[in-house]
């Protein structure tokens, strides 16, 4: 088959590779239909997150059931299903517990309590390096599922699969974010941000209540799709990004933000200064997007983290957060928790998620389809990939 494979340095290459098998009977072979790269692709691609050996990205993906694993009794052959993309077994304590991300069966190799740097990791997400499992991920003509009797959801027929291909990850990671933050109603919400994650928090937000919502970002052309696609106040951060520490203050009788949500992670869009202090401290990228949403918020309000972070940072506002008595909530969103019940809202039409797309391109230009949505060209926010062409 052919597949979007990542090598060492962060390489991407269409290339063919073996058909995957069935290897347990929890086990599904999907045909995949629709495909999408995420942000948090983008850090493998940069290098910053390593992977030596050749490996087949994407988890964010959908398609039609092929064969099932003689222990999958929910699935048929024909099914068309979206999958979500943490791996999870369905049974182990923290599984019980809603929180799949740290499924205790899914990454045997590094799994562990510390939550260190190159070992004692979380649990397994498709197509995301040897670190989180080392499964081959989806953006691909067909991929592997484990645990298939509990992750994956079939699509009612009415919905195409662009409606409901974001149900993998995005939405449901910016629905997290929103709900972390408990968004009930009469809410200041606002995200760092203005990408896939950052739009799909801001819809949610408006799901639950919220009484105004505000999405920040550094590209002009970003903030027009949120306020076209979530009808969400923007603001252009600046410099230091003070203007925008201002500006909610200005609006919230100088108290902050009820929530902020950082949907960026540890490399924003950096100054030469933020680099010189990443080298001289040893770090890999950067806080200042967290830093700001601590800022931000106001006192005895919450910061949930969407972004990836992946390294330690000195000189953390600890301070900051026990004088203020910051609530931060952050990791991979528990996209099972929340599926079925995101997917009843796309199904009544209470949201749309497909209105960010703007690439739709072959999966045989996967190396094209990378290279605008990391450079932000052609004004790319969201690409999907066609595995068919």
């Amino acid at each position: 088959m052919k597949a979007a494979v990542v090598h060492a340095g962060g390489i991407i290459k269409y290339e063919t590779v073996d058909d995957p098998i069935i290897t347990d009977t929890r086990d599904a072979i999907i045909k995949v239909t629709a495909t999408a790269i995420c942000g948090s692709d983008l850090h493998i691609y940069r290098g910053s997150l390593p992977q030596v050996r050749p490996m087949v990205m994407g988890h964010e993906f959908m398609g039609i059931v092929e064969e099932t694993g003689t222990g999958v009794n929910n699935l048929k052959r024909g099914d068309r299903v979206v999958v979500p993309f943490p791996i999870a077994c369905g049974h182990c304590f923290f599984c019980a517990h809603e929180l799949p991300g740290h499924c205790e069966s899914s990454n045997p190799e590094h799994y562990g309590p510390e939550g260190g740097l190159l070992k004692q990791k979380g649990g397994a997400l498709f197509g995301y390096t040897d670190l989180y499992g080392g499964y081959d991920g989806g953006q691909a003509q067909y991929v592997r599922v484990p645990y298939a009797d509990y992750g994956p959801r079939i699509v009612p027929e009415n919905l195409t699969d662009e409606q409901v291909l974001f149900l993998t990850d995005i939405f449901p990671t910016g629905y997290t974010g929103v709900d972390w933050g408990e968004v009930s109603g009469g809410e200041t919400v606002l995200i760092f941000g203005a990408g896939p994650v950052g739009i799909m928090a801001a819809k949610s937000a408006w799901l639950r209540g919220a009484a105004r919502v505000l999405n920040v970002d550094t590209i002009p052309y970003r903030l027009e799709k949120a306020r076209e696609t979530a009808n969400s106040e923007t603001v252009l951060w600046e410099d230091d990004g003070q203007n925008v520490i201002d500006h909610i203050r200005s609006i919230t009788n100088n108290r902050g933000a009820d929530v902020c949500i950082d949907a960026v992670g540890f490399e924003p869009e950096r100054t030469v200064w933020d680099r010189i202090k990443a080298t001289v401290n040893f770090e890999k990228g950067s806080p200042k997007v967290l830093e700001a949403c601590m800022s931000a918020v106001r006192r005895g309000g919450i910061v949930s983290v969407l972004g990836v972070y992946v390294t330690n940072f000195d000189n953390f506002p600890i301070g900051q957060f026990f004088d203020k008595g910051i609530t931060l909530r952050g990791g991979q969103a528990p996209a099972q928790k929340h599926i079925d019940k995101l997917m009843k809202y796309v199904s009544e039409g209470k949201i749309k998620l497909d209105d960010i797309i703007t690439h739709r391109l072959p999966l045989s230009q996967v190396e094209h389809a990378y290279k605008i949505f990391r450079n932000k060209e052609d004004n790319c926010v969201k690409v999907v990939l066609d595995p068919t062409r």
